[in-house]
């Protein structure tokens, strides 16, 4: 057993989390615990964008039209933009899936890119594939970084204290990592990459409202033509594609989560037909709205 694992395992003791089935919040900000004893089939997801870490378990995910990636003890997911995708993970009650979500603050984010680009350092090289999620072999500095957070979350005072610094320095190893960029370039106002998300920024903001492509281009500040296939090259989806997947996954919640009636919910994240909504909704869950159980991935 490694030590992250050792000490992600004590935390659950610490904190009573043998029951859990999912994710929870730590007294770190940004921060969040997750552990699952399941083995799930696939199943529609949306990543928010961040850093997610598994210590234990594995998971593999399948994005667009068929790109998988697979994420275990051994590496980190990095996600640039919110990504829809479909999730497989692998768990058991011997040895349960154990791991951390990192969301970075965005002016955290600006900070720590600007004083790279200060010291001459600039984003690691792009490749060919600029998909906005990327699987990250976990160097040994990672590791350390990943145990120091690990460590003070056991110690709620150290926690309290080291929080900030410890976010920032996973912050900067992840920037300065192979697939940085897909961090880096979202402080950078001209790029894609930052265009395009801004636009999914507005996806999750306005998803109830009745967006087309030229809105969302427009939000990019891009022609319809270059954005569509900006679009594509990030999230590996068509824009209506995207609007579509982010309103029934939030339809999906609203419903398991808040036990909302199934037109309800339908109509707050923006279909005016139910019968269109229920088709849809099948087409992507493979069951319909009614039959949905209140069971939740761990996210991530």
């Amino acid at each position: 057993m490694s030590d992250l694992v050792e000490l992600m395992t004590g935390y659950v003791e610490q904190q009573k989390l043998h029951n859990l089935e999912g994710i929870v919040d730590t007294v770190i900000p940004g921060i969040r615990f997750f552990r699952s004893t399941k083995t799930q089939p696939k199943k529609p997801f949306i990543y928010e964008s961040g850093t997610f870490i598994l210590g234990q378990g594995y998971k593999k995910i399948t994005v667009g039209n068929g790109k998988q990636v697979t994420y275990g003890p051994n590496d980190y997911l990095v996600a640039g933009v919110p990504i829809p995708l479909e999730c497989e993970s692998f768990g058991s009650e011997q040895e349960p899936i154990l791991g951390l979500s990192v969301h970075f603050d965005h002016a955290l984010l600006m900070r720590q890119v600007a004083l790279l680009e200060q010291h001459g350092r600039a984003a690691p090289s792009k490749r060919k594939d600029c998909c906005g999620v990327k699987s990250v072999a976990m160097s040994d500095v990672m590791v350390c970084t990943c145990e120091r957070i690990m460590l003070a979350l056991l110690d709620p005072t150290e926690a309290h204290v080291l929080a900030e610094g410890l976010i920032a320095e996973l912050l900067y190893r992840v920037l300065t990592d192979s697939e940085g960029h897909l961090l880096f370039d979202l402080a950078s106002y001209e790029g894609n990459y930052a265009r395009v998300a801004k636009s999914l920024a507005k996806v999750h903001r306005d998803y109830s409202q009745n967006l087309t492509v030229l809105d969302l281009a427009q939000e990019a500040n891009m022609s319809v033509s270059a954005f569509h296939q900006a679009f594509r090259d990030v999230t590996m989806e068509s824009p209506l594609q995207y609007v579509k997947k982010v309103r029934l996954n939030k339809a999906r919640e609203l419903i398991q989560v808040e036990g909302m009636r199934v037109n309800e919910a339908a109509r707050q994240v923006g279909y005016a037909s139910a019968s269109q909504f229920n088709r849809e909704f099948k087409r992507l869950f493979n069951e319909t709205p009614k039959g949905q159980k209140v069971e939740l991935d761990s996210t991530y």
